[in-house]
């Protein structure tokens, strides 16, 4: 079997309450995982354990081979700008720019090129040169993803990346999303609160009363 692009072992984190005690995941090059739950339930948390902004109570986290939270902060940097890709529900998005230009800006520091492809896959070619701030929620989002997938990441992960989208574009998104990593030999990591977007996903599992189980 091949190293394992994802892989943590026994983790553990708590706020002022547990949030989820003893976690293991796994992912392999063209899988890909979704976490539902309940708001409140340590979703996020752990999306953010995993993908190297929340360093766990325990337990230890494996990212291209790499253990994460042993890393010195030019190597976690590194990891983090050729290796992995995050889709928020909250775009981040430069509303004084266009389009292409939030991507370029991704591409420039991975060195990679705009995939004309993927802007038609996403429906978004006819509007990418517009400025962010002319575009529906629905297109900005896109854009994100757009610019997360442009820079050509092993590990993807996106916190609920459909929330904000009607079912139609939620299930272009998923598409484009499970597209990519299948070609790009890479892997998805998601939480959402929707079972039927969860459900497109190679795997399913439930996070509740710090508890992460197979559905």
């Amino acid at each position: 079997m091949s190293q394992a692009l994802l892989e943590a072992v026994k983790l553990s984190h708590a706020f002022d309450y547990p949030l989820y005690h003893d976690v293991s995941v796994m992912l392999q090059a063209g899988e890909s995982m979704a976490v539902v739950g309940r708001s409140g339930s340590g979703k996020s948390t752990l999306l953010h354990t995993l993908s190297t902004f929340l360093k766990p109570d325990s337990g230890s986290v494996m990212l291209c081979g790499k253990d994460v939270y042993t890393l010195k902060e030019e190597a976690l940097e590194q990891l983090r700008r050729e290796e992995i890709g995050i889709v928020f529900q909250a775009h981040y998005l430069f509303k004084g720019m266009t389009g292409r230009e939030n991507i370029e800006i991704a591409t420039l520091l991975s060195g990679e090129d705009i995939d004309p492809l993927l802007l038609r896959e996403l429906e978004i070619e006819e509007v990418i040169d517009q400025k962010i701030g002319d575009l529906s929620g629905g297109q900005q989002q896109r854009v994100s993803i757009a610019r997360v997938l442009s820079k050509k990441p092993k590990v993807i992960f996106a916190d609920e990346p459909t929330g904000n989208l009607d079912k139609q574009t939620a299930m272009l998104v998923m598409t484009v999303l499970l597209n990519y990593i299948t070609k790009a030999d890479a892997a998805l990591f998601m939480v959402t609160h929707d079972d039927e977007i969860a459900g497109r996903c190679d795997r399913q599992y439930r996070l509740e009363g710090q508890i992460l189980s197979a559905v």
